[in-house]
């Protein structure tokens, strides 16, 4: 092979737009974060409809991003991410003029689905373009850093765009980001394609039969309890998955290549990476929540509230980096871990007027999320041989978008379970809205003025007492994901040190058979 060849303003350029879905797709899992109450009241969800709108859209990523890494292979990845971006617009039209919650469920899914084609797309595609080892290191801080910042700017956008407009113009700021990738792409990116990859029908269903069952019981047991339903689904579950890894291993072209986790490293990191976007994700629910429906604050209020915490994700991301320039990347993530676990005590303590500490706990949150998103996804590329790097890098953000939306599905099921413990309906209500009551507090939000004060501040109570628990419980994982970090990475040397390798992983096939 020869030398590599330095990027130039070409390169540069192209990474510049692809931020842009790169932050869009951030963005779209956080907007919604501040819509829920507007959205509410127009649709009337049910607590669990609410939770599939909130993170279907994540588990659907999560679900096709590799199989959609291996479709774009074979048709070209420039061509995939055009064909991703168009249907990505198309989808969030139809998301923001859904009539119904099932609807938009079904809108969400698809927006997941067309999702899951830009991110291998832009991976790869920074790949292609920069082959300089430390050129190539940035382009992927970049690209880490802008989908972080998606998602910092998601409830403030969603906040702004709710005031201004409705909610569905949350999803229209999709459009114009989709006119001008599909118009510029062809002019900025190359064409990249290795027709060699095949996607297997069989991996794809069971593993997104796998998550999807899982998470099904995992919501109807909160909103009915362990019955015959969610155990039937749970096992269904775990069935797939054992199906899928057993047929990881038996394939010589796998979905997803099982022998990446061998490498301590790798392991470590991605589990880093999952549990602190579970932590973030089921808070962020949460707390967006907490500032309308506890506080009372308009969304466009609640959105201004989020901007310190925004803040302090953005120089915890562009500010990672430059320290792990100099310390172990391991050690920073582990420094920054335990330096969020300060907001998880915060937001413990919170009480129904405790608003600049939920903020304050917050932004401590969001500074650790912007450290681990900048630096999680070099050191799994890292960890990885050159020729694994794009399945690394692919499952690095199956693992983050999975994170958080399985964060919203076990924090947000933990305080509706919570919640109805603690709440019973004043008498005098219809049946419906004492379901609504008893349901969750958007419902008792909707049913504020028929709804003796009382009544109104047990079911902030009763919801601030779920949040309190819920963040507890996160920071016992992210303290245990600040030990992993350091025990596991911190002797990793410093990012742009050219004594840096990969750990090996084993290149045999572990077992010959196409299955």
């Amino acid at each position: 092979m020869g030398r590599p060849v330095r990027a130039g303003w070409r390169e540069w350029t192209g990474l510049a737009l692809l931020a842009l879905p790169t932050m869009l797709l951030g963005l779209d899992v956080t907007a919604l974060y501040l819509v829920v109450p507007s959205l509410a009241a127009d649709l009337d969800p049910s607590a669990t409809e609410t939770l599939w709108i909130m993170d279907a859209y994540g588990f659907l990523i999560a679900g096709f991003l590799i199989t959609m890494g291996s479709w774009g292979d074979r048709v070209g990845r420039r061509r995939m991410l055009m064909i991703g971006m168009a249907a990505f617009g198309a989808a969030s039209v139809f998301a923001a003029f859904a009539p119904s919650a099932p609807w938009l469920i079904v809108a969400r899914a698809l927006l997941g689905v067309a999702g899951a084609t830009l991110m291998p797309s832009t991976l790869s595609l920074i790949g292609t373009m920069f082959t300089d080892v430390r050129q190539r290191a940035l382009a992927i801080g970049v690209w880490a850093t802008m989908f972080a910042l998606g998602m910092a700017a998601g409830p403030v956008a969603g906040g702004a765009l709710v005031a201004g407009f409705w909610w569905g113009a949350a999803f229209l700021i999709a459009v114009p980001v989709a006119v001008l990738v599909l118009a510029a792409a062809p002019a900025l990116l190359p064409e990249y394609r290795n027709p060699g990859g095949r996607p297997d029908p069989l991996s794809v269903g069971s593993s997104l039969a796998a998550m999807l069952l899982i998470t099904f019981a995992l919501k109807h047991a909160a909103a009915h309890g362990l019955d015959a339903r969610a155990s039937a689904a749970a096992l269904a579950g775990g069935g797939a998955a054992v199906v899928f890894v057993r047929r990881q291993l038996r394939l010589s072209e796998p979905l997803l290549d099982m022998k990446l986790f061998t490498g301590r490293t790798f392991r470590a990191a991605l589990s880093v990476l999952l549990i602190g976007l579970v932590g973030f994700g089921g808070v962020m629910f949460l707390v967006t929540q907490y500032l309308q429906f506890v506080e009372g604050l308009s969304p466009m209020a609640a959105g201004l509230w989020m901007g310190p915490p925004a803040l302090a994700m953005l120089v915890g991301a562009l500010g990672a980096p430059l320290v792990a320039a100099r310390v172990s990347p391991g050690v920073v993530m582990s420094a920054a871990l335990a330096l969020s676990l300060v907001g998880y005590v915060l937001l413990a303590l919170a009480g129904t007027d405790g608003k600049p500490g939920v903020i304050a706990g917050f932004a401590f949150v969001y500074l650790g999320l912007g450290v681990i998103a900048a630096l999680g996804t070099d050191i799994v590329v890292g960890a990885a041989p050159p020729e694994k790097s794009g399945s690394a890098a692919a499952l690095s953000e199956t693992v983050q978008e999975l994170g958080v939306a399985v964060g919203v599905a076990l924090l947000g099921s933990l305080t509706t379970v919570l919640y109805r413990r603690e709440v019973e309906a004043p008498s005098g209500l219809t049946p419906s809205a004492a379901d609504a009551y008893n349901d969750s507090l958007s419902g008792a939000w909707s049913l504020a003025d028929r709804l003796p004060p009382s009544a109104f501040d047990a079911a902030r109570t009763a919801f601030t007492s779920g949040l309190n628990t819920a963040a507890a419980v996160a920071g016992i994982a992210v303290a245990a994901a600040s030990l992993v970090s350091f025990t596991a990475l911190r002797r990793l040397r410093p990012l742009g040190d050219a004594g840096r390798e990969a750990e090996p992983i084993a290149s045999a096939s572990m077992s010959g058979g196409d299955g």
